[in-house]
């Protein structure tokens, strides 16, 4: 199989031949796409808000971490790592942020190189990021306290667009999948490495194609 670059970024014209070429690779994933059609992109703009939003959206449902986040750009017009840093506890928490989401948002407010914030530690430049490898940005990226690999994954993935990106820790794939390939049991993040290392280098699409699945289907 072709191997795309590494830092090619997904677009639509790349997304749609990545779909072809898993229709050919893997029935399953060719029948979501007859049935349900193409999938969104579902891009995000890159940058501190974004893996801001991600972190809000840790191991809660999609809408309630929107919730909060909507609530804070009411707050917080422009929401940059300044003017994050410049709400206290009882503000977050009245925004609906829990005592570990503010401290994790926090650091990543306190790791960003900004002018005029005397607390900025300065780890992170999350545009000289951009244009690093895959690996490069997971290092970086969990140097912060409370960034693990899910959170890592979905920023590649949505903000960076990489093409070959694997949420394998992400809950509504695992059961996507389980329900795809009628599985016994709902796959381990292990298994899911294992099962998708033939989609490769498109597993990002694939990715797209089974929250396409699982959005689509009664839970």
């Amino acid at each position: 199989m072709t191997q795309t670059p590494e830092l090619e970024s997904l677009t639509e014209e790349s997304l749609t031949r990545g779909l072809m070429v898993l229709a050919k690779l893997d029935s399953d994933l060719a029948r979501i796409l007859e049935t349900l059609g193409p999938p969104p992109i579902w891009s995000r703009e890159a940058g501190f808000a974004t893996l801001l939003c991600i972190i809000l959206e840790q191991q809660v449902s999609v809408a309630a971490a929107r919730a909060v986040f909507t609530r804070l750009c009411g707050v917080v017009v422009t929401l940059t790592p300044e003017n994050f840093l410049i709400l206290d506890d009882v503000q977050l928490r009245a925004i609906g942020f829990s005592r570990q989401k503010i401290l994790y948002c926090r650091g990543l407010a306190q790791a960003m190189p900004t002018a005029g914030n005397a607390n900025a530690t300065g780890q992170l430049d999350l545009t000289k990021l951009e244009k690093m490898d895959e690996n490069t940005i997971r290092t970086e990226l969990k140097r912060l306290k409370g960034i693990g690999d899910w959170t890592v994954d979905i920023y590649l993935l949505m903000a960076l667009q990489r093409p070959d990106v694997f949420p394998k820790g992400d809950l509504a794939i695992a059961i996507a999948l389980q329900k795809l390939k009628n599985l016994a049991t709902r796959p381990t993040p292990v298994q899911l490495e294992e099962m998708t290392q033939q989609w490769r280098p498109w597993r990002a699409v694939a990715a797209r194609l089974l929250w396409h699945y699982y959005l689509s289907n009664p839970k």
